[in-house]
């Protein structure tokens, strides 16, 4: 859940039920062409991934290092640090140690995407230590870490919500920082939502359940992104750290939850554990990826089948001709599965029905299914919107549209009205074909500098550093990657 639409978790009723049932037969059944993920994750539509060398010479420069950093390539990082070399980040992929499989840098490059031209590890280290310094307090944290919101227009200074905690621990398993990753994940165990794995979405700066509003229950979103960041933290590191458990269990377990309180009829993400159905869903959680992995890791092969056709499915669904968006592939935030505006409850207020700062990160997920799956259906939904994206230039994007592509902004007065919310996950979106170059490079130049934080500090700068990963070949699908 994006820090613009925090008064939508309130449970919402529907009372359409025939309606929904019309709704759901779309998601019924899995047909050819659909570009459904078979269940060792990979695309029954694939040519399959390629895991190629991230350049062939070492990056100059040298970067910045903090306390804690030791002093060679893949290191172990130290309390508080992270597995850097002092002398900067050369291309990888960088050498297993023994006590990780994948330290960072790594730079495999899919066979199936473009890069940034001449893209630097450094700046993708320098992004991390800042977003470390600003973001991630001991405070509050019951004795670990968490990652705070300082400074979100109309939220609680310094309060911290599940989708914070996910990115946090998605980034730490990238950087090879396990202090880190640890220390937030047992900050998520403080926060687990009725007796599950599932975190409650929102937490007061002091430790308390959120209020106004209300922190119970969990998201969707966050839970996906937490559930995968285990799963990679089993192939990085193995085994299970400081944790009371490995890495994978509690990975398995929060899948399972995962998939009994947040899969709508065994096909539909919903939008967290208490609401969300056929007619109020929110297409920015779609990870597709993430569930071709997930039936892997489980054996349970709905997830690539019954969960990645509705996904697919939906997505269709929403691009119409009464939205104007069927050429520029821009999701409403909250809608039905045929793209109306998602129904709420009698006296709740209606829900965004534009792109705005929760819909902003589907290119990004679906980008990551075309680059790691090469997934037919992911790279005819990303040539919409990177068309769209491209012609406007980087530089130009908006933090909001009406789904017709008229500028819709939020808050054009802030760091020139640049959001890295928008422009990362666009990018990522645009990897999927060479056309997109020079849309590509222009965005990595933008993003390394660290200031599109026109939403607010905690959501930009957390969306500067994921996209930076994923374009920078740091992004990975460990489960399939071999260690150099």
């Amino acid at each position: 859940m994006s820090p613009r639409n925090s008064y939508a978790r309130t449970p919402t009723l529907h009372v359409l039920l025939g309606l929904s049932l019309l709704l759901a037969s779309a998601c019924t059944e899995p047909g050819p062409g659909s570009g459904v993920g078979d269940p060792q994750g990979g695309s029954l539509a694939s040519s399959g991934t390629g895991s190629g060398l991230g350049g062939s010479s070492a990056v100059a420069g040298s970067a910045a290092t903090t306390a804690g950093t030791v002093n060679a390539l893949g290191g172990q990082a130290g309390s508080g640090g992270s597995a850097l070399g002092a002398a900067g980040a050369s291309r990888g992929p960088t050498p297993a140690t023994a006590t990780a499989k994948f330290p960072f840098p790594q730079n495999r490059q899919s066979a199936n995407c473009i890069y940034p031209t001449g893209y630097r590890n450094e700046d993708v280290l320098s992004v991390y230590e800042q977003w470390k310094q600003h973001l991630v307090t001991s405070d509050g944290a019951g004795g670990f870490k968490r990652v705070k919101r300082p400074a979100e227009a109309g939220l609680e200074v310094n309060s911290t919500v599940s989708e914070g905690i996910a990115y946090g621990m998605t980034i730490a398993v990238y950087m090879n920082d396990q202090p880190l990753f640890d220390d937030l994940w047992k900050y998520w165990l403080l926060h687990t939502w009725n007796g599950t794995l599932l975190m409650n979405w929102y937490i007061s700066s002091s430790g308390s359940l959120g209020s106004n509003p209300s922190g119970n229950g969990a998201a969707t979103d966050a839970d996906e992104d937490t559930a995968w960041a285990l799963v990679m933290a089993d192939k990085q590191w193995g085994g299970q750290g400081s944790l009371s458990k490995s890495y994978l269990d509690y990975g398995k377990q929060l899948i399972g939850d995962i998939w009994s309180h947040e899969i709508h009829e065994g096909k539909l993400p919903k939008n967290g554990s208490s609401w969300g159905d056929w007619n109020s869903l929110n297409v920015s959680y779609f990870a597709p990826a993430y569930y071709r992995v997930f039936a892997k890791v489980t054996g349970k092969a709905e997830w690539g089948t019954d969960v990645n056709k509705c996904v697919y499915d939906t997505i269709n669904g929403n691009l119409t001709s009464a939205n104007g968006n069927q050429s520029n592939g821009l999701v409403p935030a909250f809608s039905t599965t045929t793209g109306e505006p998602a129904q709420v409850g009698e006296g709740q207020p209606a829900l965004k029905h534009h792109y705005q700062y929760d819909s902003c990160r589907t290119p990004f997920r679906i980008g990551l299914d075309a680059c790691l799956f090469n997934d037919p259906q992911a790279k005819e939904y990303v040539a919409k919107t990177s068309q769209f994206f491209a012609g406007i230039g980087a530089a130009n994007i908006k933090d909001g549209y009406e789904l017709n592509g008229t500028p819709r902004p939020e808050f054009p007065d802030k760091y020139l009205g640049r959001s890295a919310a928008f422009i990362g996950p666009a990018a990522v979106g645009a990897m999927h074909s060479s056309q997109y170059q020079t849309f590509v490079d222009e965005s990595w130049n933008l993003l390394k500098q660290n200031d599109l934080w026109a939403g607010g500090q905690y959501y930009d700068e957390s969306w500067t550093l994921l996209s930076m990963l994923v374009m920078s070949g740091n992004f990975l699908d460990y489960t399939v990657e071999v260690p150099k």
